[in-house]
């Protein structure tokens, strides 16, 4: 008995010893708002508790669009189409709950109503009665959510590569996969990412959501890595992930009549092309637009092609010529 003991003393020191080398901790919050949140960043106080990272770009008499980004990003997976396009609209943009700066919810929920509370308190703030709404991925299905709750606030919707629609992955769709979201939704082993996220991990998940690996730089790694462990955001991804979410249906989408444009990439790995087809036979007033050896993230991956499809579609929508009256920045 007292061998056995000691051999799981000595193993219980050895597993202690392999989890501090490995452990990753939390970001600084002060750290990464000198580093990330320089003009034109702002913190907005929220009713809901949250204090949200936000840009608002662009002239402010501009037809309003807010753009809502992905799981594990933040607002800068926008700057593509922002340096393309404030100068023209006007540009709202900010880290949802449990991302970037914004960091975690105070009662430590993330369902899709919160999701849906704090567009509509941003809008809100901000001072906009209705405004063009995009999303990618994650944020493309917060954007669905929206539109159906509050279809009156909406005049149009951009879905890049957007989440919501039930799963019509092929078997050949899942080689490859992705990493970092298939250890997130393993029970058990995902609790090990609230203190174990090597940069390495990131880095080759975010290589598998793309195929335009040129933007896999060091800094965009820094930055993923970094975001995700700020504060909060790790324990609110492991919460998103073990969520049970019901996809949208034929009969929800029917109801959004709003014009909506369609984005996806044809090798996009995480959500197919099947999806954004879905998507397109089912909602009543859609363009879809497909970019070919293009990935998840096609704002990143094409930004030039995909602002271009934006425009052409808002022009033709007649949304590109609306205005709004001037509205008071949040301080």
């Amino acid at each position: 008995m007292k061998t056995l003991g000691k051999f799981l003393l000595g193993l219980l020191v050895l597993v202690g010893a392999i989890f501090l080398f490995l452990r990753t901790p939390d970001t600084d919050p002060v750290e990464m708002r000198a580093k990330y949140a320089g003009e034109p960043s702002q913190f907005v106080e929220l009713p809901n508790g949250l204090n949200v990272h936000l840009r608002d770009e662009g002239p402010r008499d501009a037809q309003p669009i807010i753009l809502l980004h992905g799981s594990n990003a933040d607002l800068l997976t926008w700057n593509p189409w922002v340096e393309r396009l404030a100068d023209q609209y006007r540009i709202i943009r900010y880290d949802s709950a449990g991302h970037g700066l914004t960091g975690a919810t105070p009662d430590g929920t993330y369902e899709l109503s919160t999701y849906v509370e704090t567009v509509d308190q941003v809008a809100d703030a901000l001072g906009l009665e209705q405004f063009i709404l995009g999303g990618n991925s994650m944020g493309g299905g917060h954007s669905l959510a929206y539109a159906l709750a509050h279809p009156e606030r909406v005049q149009g919707l951009i879905l890049v590569d957007a989440g919501g629609p039930p799963s019509l992955k092929k078997p050949e769709d899942d080689e490859g996969g992705n990493i970092g979201f298939t250890i997130a939704q393993t029970p058990g082993i995902r609790e090990l990412m609230k203190h174990i996220t090597p940069r390495s991990l990131v880095e080759k998940s975010f290589r598998q959501s793309v195929s335009n690996e040129a933007i896999v730089t060091e800094e965009a790694v820094d930055r993923y890595w970094e975001m995700l462990r700020y504060p909060g955001n790790r324990a609110a991804t492991i919460a998103r992930f073990g969520q049970t979410r019901e996809p949208f249906t034929e009969e929800q989408m029917a109801g959004l009549t709003m014009p909506s444009l369609i984005i996806w990439g044809d090798q996009d790995a995480l959500i197919p092309l099947a999806a954004g087809e879905w998507l397109d036979t089912h909602l009543p007033n859609s363009q879809l637009v497909v970019f070919e050896n293009i990935g998840h993230l096609p704002m990143e991956e094409a930004p030039d092609n995909s602002v271009n499809a934006v425009t052409t579609w808002m022009n033709e929508a007649g949304l590109g010529e609306a205005s709004v009256d001037e509205a008071t920045s949040a301080e």
